[in-house]
């Protein structure tokens, strides 16, 4: 199940509150400025900065990729 778009209108990284990528299919949200991913568990995005994963060079270049091949936009417009 994915998660509810009037939630991701509204969902930021509570780091530095820019908006996130949402990869339902990957159940998380990431955050390309600072290579973060969060993972969404049971519908419940779980947006606790020290539960987050900071991911390699190389996972960023495959999610960048993954959304712009999948058309994957940010949940605001910054």
């Amino acid at each position: 199940m994915a998660l509810d778009p009037k939630l991701l209108e509204i969902l930021a990284c509570p780091e530095d509150k820019g908006p996130l990528w949402y990869f339902a299919d990957e159940e998380s949200l990431y955050n390309p400025r600072l290579h973060r991913r969060y993972v969404v568990r049971d519908d419940i995005p779980i947006m606790l900065i020290d539960e987050a994963e900071t991911v390699s060079d190389a996972e960023h270049d495959r999610l960048v990729a993954k959304a712009e091949a999948d058309g994957v936009s940010p949940t605001f417009a910054a």
